[in-house]
């Protein structure tokens, strides 16, 4: 979770995140660069610290990747395993940071990304939506209200008292959802979450995720190999390779160059 305004800077990448809703522009990316060193071992990656000659394979999990989404709008983030689009979203919800570049974020965001991520295993599913909450800046007041709401959503039962150790990975999935898809965002960021649970859950999902776009406004980030759920969720598209954008347009479009490469 970040403050109203925060603003990070260095020499090469500048970061800026607000609540500004009034801007029409939620995410924009401009020559944004993510570099990962990857060394042979832990003694290299120290060295590496201290020094550039120390050798190590250079990555760019995003490279001079620009394109920005105005509010209200649905763009769908396509690609092969690899092609940088969890990390794009990654930026944006400040998990990780650009190596160079700039990255605007205005609004509230919900992440459907690693859904199970987070969660203490000695707590119960209750009492880990509560400390969410706490986290998000929920008054006491809210937090009860949403509480309920999530635990019934999430279908988990007597198990929402259980503690986290107890759960299988698909019912932590389930917890983090419910949470994630209840906390009323100006941008939803989801990264292939909805194949959670059984075919019955994943379309209860489903519908959500389009009860949450039918919020006035909302902006809505998708990443998906599926040509279909795209169509279904966004109106425009961009294709990425070796984390760069090589195609932007409309759905239909973005999807059929997809599709022929």
């Amino acid at each position: 979770m970040y403050s109203d305004i925060e603003h990070v800077e260095d020499d090469e990448a500048t970061v800026i995140r607000d609540m500004d809703t009034s801007n029409p522009i939620a995410v924009r990316f401009s020559h944004v660069y993510k570099t990962y060193y990857l060394y042979k071992n832990d003694k290299q990656r120290l060295l590496g610290a201290f020094s550039n000659k120390v050798k190590c394979e250079v990555i760019n999990a995003s490279s001079d990747l620009s394109f920005e989404v105005r509010r209200g709008e649905s763009l769908a983030l396509l690609g092969l395993n690899g092609a940088g689009k969890s990390t794009a979203l990654k930026m944006i919800t400040g998990v990780c940071y650009p190596t160079r570049g700039e990255l605007e974020v205005h609004g509230r965001i919900s992440a459907l990304l690693e859904l199970s991520a987070g969660f203490d295993s000695k707590l119960s599913g209750t009492e880990n939506l509560e400390m969410r909450c706490q986290l998000w800046g929920f008054s006491p007041q809210e937090t009860r209200e949403l509480i309920p709401q999530m635990a019934e959503f999430s279908e988990l039962g007597h198990y929402i008292d259980q503690p986290i150790r107890t759960y299988s990975s698909g019912m932590k999935a389930r917890l983090g959802f419910a949470f994630a898809s209840s906390i009323n965002p100006d941008i939803l960021v989801i990264d292939e979450a909805l194949s959670v649970g059984d075919k019955r859950f994943r379309e209860k999902c489903r519908n959500r995720v389009q009860e949450i776009m039918d919020k006035d406004n909302l902006t809505l980030l998708f990443v998906t190999h599926s040509p279909e759920q795209a169509k279904q969720f966004c109106t425009r598209g961009i294709v990425l390779q070796k984390g760069t954008s090589v195609y932007e347009g409309d759905i239909d479009g973005a999807c059929a160059y997809y599709e022929a490469h």
